[in-house]
């Protein structure tokens, strides 16, 4: 079953944001925590989401960044001036990079220009979605288990997408929460995100793989359960095997970075479904994919 809506996934498990930019409110009782930081735009939604879902927004006691990108971070510190009581978890490696100005200003620039692509919603107007920074409150690393109410949240380095991507498993519900580095979901594929390493890209499935999944939830185009849930890894190594055997003949065929970089992104987008990544951003993530396997090659 897929959800790609806001509401309810299980009992204590919600869908906030929007379809293509979303994160995940996990929790119950007394404590919540806020998986994901999605991108500036989709604030005013989750806001208006959390009071729909008669979440009280002083018992959300924890706001956890996957990975620092600036669309799974950026609205980030708008919630943190909200909720000044969250303790913002990531990674050590998103720890150093949120903190470069350089980061900062870029992702600041990328996330004004989706709010102007994208609008906002109720009050957004009102409200001061600018990016000036992250503060990381407590550093996770692999094999911690972060607590949430009566949930545990399984903290596992997956680097691959990202240097600095970390997933949440969270066993009482069979549940990962593996955002960019499980693959990004779009129609009926799997697109292959291996930005960084496509060596450790592919490794960091496989360690996803060995958990018991029965809820696969990505941060682009919602989650997934049942038989889609549990299925989704073996198709995202299967997806990321056949990428890379297209991106390596084509390298072979062209021998040159830019024209391969081309070609992959024509055909990615030519299957793309309305309202998949833009065009720049999938040309950016093949380029990448595309100099990893030429410096590959070169080191051969």
């Amino acid at each position: 079953m897929v959800f790609d809506t806001p509401g309810k996934i299980t009992e204590r498990i919600w869908l906030v944001g929007r379809r293509e930019s979303c994160a995940y409110l996990v929790g119950g009782g007394s404590e919540y925590a806020l998986l994901g930081g999605a991108m500036a735009y989709v604030a005013p939604d989750v806001l208006a989401q959390v009071d729909d879902f008669g979440v009280d927004e002083q018992k959300i006691r924890r706001i956890v960044v996957l990975h620092s990108h600036f669309d799974h971070c950026g609205m980030v510190p708008f919630l943190k001036r909200r909720w000044p009581w969250a303790t913002v978890t990531a990674s050590r490696k998103s720890q150093e990079l949120l903190r470069k100005q350089k980061v900062i200003d870029s992702i600041e620039m990328l996330n004004q220009a989706m709010i102007a692509q994208n609008g906002l919603t109720g009050n957004g107007q009102g409200l001061d979605l600018r990016f000036s920074g992250v503060e990381v409150d407590a550093v996770v690393s692999d094999g911690d288990v972060v607590t949430c109410s009566d949930l545990s949240l399984e903290i596992m380095e997956v680097p691959g997408h990202s240097s600095c991507s970390i997933a949440v498993y969270i066993p009482e519900e069979k549940a990962l929460f593996a955002s960019d580095a499980g693959g990004i979901p779009f129609g009926d594929k799997i697109f292959t995100a291996a930005n960084a390493n496509f060596d450790l890209y592919q490794h960091s499935l496989e360690k996803m793989a060995a958990k018991d999944v029965d809820i696969h939830l990505a941060e682009h185009y919602g989650a997934q359960s049942g038989p889609e849930g549990r299925q989704f890894l073996g198709k995202a190594m299967a997806a990321a095997a056949e990428t890379r055997r297209t991106l390596e003949a084509t390298y072979a065929e062209t021998g040159d970075v830019a024209k391969t970089t081309e070609v992959i992104t024509n055909g990615i987008m030519a299957d793309a479904p309305k309202g998949f990544l833009p065009r720049e951003v999938v040309a950016i993530v093949a380029g990448q994919m595309v100099n990893f396997i030429a410096k590959t090659r070169a080191t051969h």
